[in-house]
């Protein structure tokens, strides 16, 4: 009904229309209909940003303007001298995407190019290179991404010299950023990751004040990887984390990372404003890629059986647990994990959102100690596992010493327990 509706008055998706009923008259842009509207339903961009599905029965349709069909080129920007070079890599994630209306779904689309374009507050930001590394979803980015990454970041490092920002999709970014900040312990120019928890095409996206707070943070001399994302949910500040010590603590809020523990390394205003002790850039940036991918981790619960610890462990190189609370696991489970212990590392941390682990307050803790596992603090379980794999690949003979020590930042200094 909605596509004979739309066919019979001469109109086209994007026209811009007005739909009048009996009760009442909406203006907006016609949009594709997606699989769940209605058949007699048509969608509609209203001047405020937002989308209204109209029925067409007893309607009547006006056509206020024709969609425009000129192709948007975007061209090379010529240098401004005046400001200074950075690389954006998109490697997917809802920064890079677009809502699908025939699916209502949320799909990767955007180019690089195009979303750098997209951005007009970036011309006076920095010149920029844009480059596609990957296309893909968050949940999809796997060890041999983070080794790709890197390798790439190295790159323009030492062909460039200059600041990196990485597009990337928010719900695997904590795992990413830490990944590069073991293969990249010394860098020469800030690599900062960043994201949206909406898409560029909404009028709620968070992808451009992000995208140029992350460009400011990669002119600084911030030697740590680090992630820029929204300080609150308004359109105010950027926030840059640690790349170590970062969560993603709210599934779709702007402001969704933290770092339990420790506050931000700094805030991105007009200007940058680093916060507290950072490590500053170094001469040159040093690479060390590569993960064990053998590597599995255990989310303690009262669930949780021998049965079960044994099929998660049987073919691995090494644990990480999540523990619950302080570090425990249930009574049942000690003699198991210790016969692990002997194998192969296993290490505990905390599932905690603050606070950190302390096997020597109870009895379950001390066994585990006593049976060889090694205590991570409060390092995040996240960083926990991707630490573990790095060591594994280059570390082999030192992962139970070293998984307890603080390398990069990944443990606290204050280690608070309350």
């Amino acid at each position: 009904m909605a596509e004979k509706f739309i066919s019979d008055n001469g109109a086209k998706v994007h026209d811009r229309i007005r739909i009048s009923t009996d009760a009442k008259t909406y203006e907006g842009f016609l949009l594709p209909r997606h699989n769940f509207s209605g058949e007699d339903i048509v969608v509609l961009k209203l001047d405020n940003g937002y989308n209204i599905g109209v029925s067409v029965e007893d309607a009547e349709l006006a056509i206020l303007s024709k969609a425009k069909k000129d192709k948007v080129e975007f061209t090379k920007k010529k240098k401004n001298k005046e400001l200074k070079d950075i690389t954006v890599l998109a490697t997917g994630g809802t920064i890079a995407s677009f809502v699908d209306y025939k699916t209502g779904a949320v799909s990767p689309a955007i180019t690089a190019e195009q979303l750098v374009n997209s951005v007009s507050a970036l011309d006076k930001v920095a010149n920029i290179d844009a480059e596609p590394l990957f296309s893909l979803a968050s949940e999809d980015m796997a060890p041999k991404h983070w080794e790709g990454i890197a390798k790439k970041a190295k790159e323009i490092h030492d062909k460039k010299q200059h600041g990196i920002v990485i597009g990337h999709g928010t719900d695997t970014m904590a795992y990413s950023a830490a990944a590069l900040s073991f293969q990249l312990p010394e860098i020469s120019n800030p690599v900062i990751f960043t994201g949206a928890q909406r898409s560029p095409d909404r009028p709620s996206s968070d992808a451009h004040l992000n995208l140029v707070g992350a460009a400011k943070a990669a002119m600084t001399d911030l030697g740590e990887i680090a992630i820029a994302m929204h300080q609150t949910t308004d359109d105010e500040n950027v926030a840059l984390w640690r790349g170590t010590r970062v969560r993603k603590a709210h599934s779709s809020r702007r402001d969704a990372f933290m770092s339990p523990n420790e506050g931000p390394l700094g805030l991105v205003k007009e200007n940058v404003e680093l916060k507290g002790k950072y490590r500053p850039t170094a001469k040159e940036t040093k690479m060390e890629s590569g993960f064990e991918d053998s590597i599995g981790m255990v989310w303690s619960h009262p669930g949780l059986g021998i049965e079960d610890w044994e099929s998660i462990t049987s073919r691995k190189k090494g644990v990480v647990i999540a523990g619950t609370g302080l570090g425990h696991v249930k009574s049942e489970l000690l003699e198991s994990i210790g016969k692990t212990a002997k194998d192969m590392p296993v290490a505990v941390t905390t599932q905690c959102l603050s606070g950190s682990t302390n096997l020597n307050v109870y009895r379950n803790g001390r066994e585990l100690l006593q049976k060889g596992v090694v205590e991570t603090y409060d390092m995040l379980p996240e960083t926990a596992l991707v630490k573990m794999m790095w060591l594994s690949k280059h570390r082999a003979d030192e992962v139970r010493e070293l998984m307890g020590e603080n390398l990069i930042g990944e443990i606290s200094n204050s280690r608070k327990l309350g």
